[in-house]
């Protein structure tokens, strides 16, 4: 049995919003550049300065986007492992608390009715897997709400099928225009529960932009929905152009007969995640 004491996770947390509120991952990045080559006109102007931004962010270690997110932790805990120390919950928000102050990071969070700021930026977002082995994998993933507003959940038919999930998925950037401040990356959960559903297209945003479900028919639905995604016109930060999304990645989870959610998390293209395993 391996001991962890949370204290360790509380300054892996501090790290990783550290580095994930400067920086855009490197895949992001790629996909960027890509872009950036492949469009003209205003989508292209748009790219650049996106990218610019990134350098100077990087450079002199300001956040890469104003809204420095509520912070989503994703934490997969090896059962062979003991925590030691404070709360897991209360660890975790102790990182969050430490970097948000040290990094200048604005606070975002607030009670949803009084609308008053709790100041630091806590509590996480937090979700916890039990997974064999015994290491604990802790992904940080800063999440703005230009995007997260523009994310639905969709309650199909099983008769809607292969064909209904990838119109949900499109109808869903359509509707959120250049709201959500593309070229998006598109999170899709298919299956499981009203929740759990949710959980699966925010889990898909950890994911490498460049990467492809192993599953061919849900490799097939991402290719689709990427498609005809681009194909809508709406461009680099609405301007028009090529590239509407950098990439759309799923997660699937057994579901019940007489249901298939589907939920599509919306990233902006600011993809900031950064991960460690201690």
């Amino acid at each position: 049995m391996k001991i962890v004491e949370t204290a360790k996770i509380a300054e892996a947390v501090c790290r990783l919003a550290l580095k994930a509120g400067v920086s855009l991952t490197a895949d992001c990045k790629n996909a960027l550049v890509a872009a950036e080559k492949d469009e003209t006109g205003a989508a292209k102007f748009a790219l650049s300065a996106a990218l610019e931004n990134e350098r100077i962010a990087a450079k002199e270690r300001m956040p890469v986007c104003q809204d420095t997110g509520m912070a989503c932790v994703l934490i997969e805990l090896g059962q062979e492992v003991s925590l030691s120390g404070m709360p897991l919950s209360d660890a975790v928000n102790e990182g969050v608390r430490r970097a948000y102050a040290a990094g200048n990071f604005r606070k975002s969070i607030c009670d949803p009715l009084t609308r008053v700021n709790t100041g630091d930026n806590t509590p996480a977002h937090l979700h916890v897997e039990i997974v064999a082995g015994d290491g604990v994998k802790i992904t940080f993933l800063p999440k703005g709400f230009g995007s997260e507003n523009m994310s639905r959940l969709s309650m199909l038919t099983p008769a809607e099928g292969r064909q209904g999930i990838v119109d949900t998925i499109v109808e869903a950037v359509r509707l959120a225009g250049s709201r959500p401040c593309p070229p998006v990356v598109v999170g899709v959960g298919i299956g499981g529960s009203f929740d759990s559903c949710t959980y699966l297209a925010k889990k898909a945003l950890t994911r490498p932009i460049f990467s492809h479900h192993e599953r061919e028919d849900v490799a097939s639905i991402e290719r689709e929905a990427l498609e005809k995604i681009n194909a809508l016109g709406i461009g680099p930060q609405g301007f028009g152009g090529k590239t509407t999304a950098l990439a759309v990645l799923c997660e699937v989870a057994p579901t019940h007969i007489a249901g298939l959610p589907v939920a599509v998390n919306m990233q902006c293209h600011c993809v900031r995640c950064a991960e460690e395993v201690l």
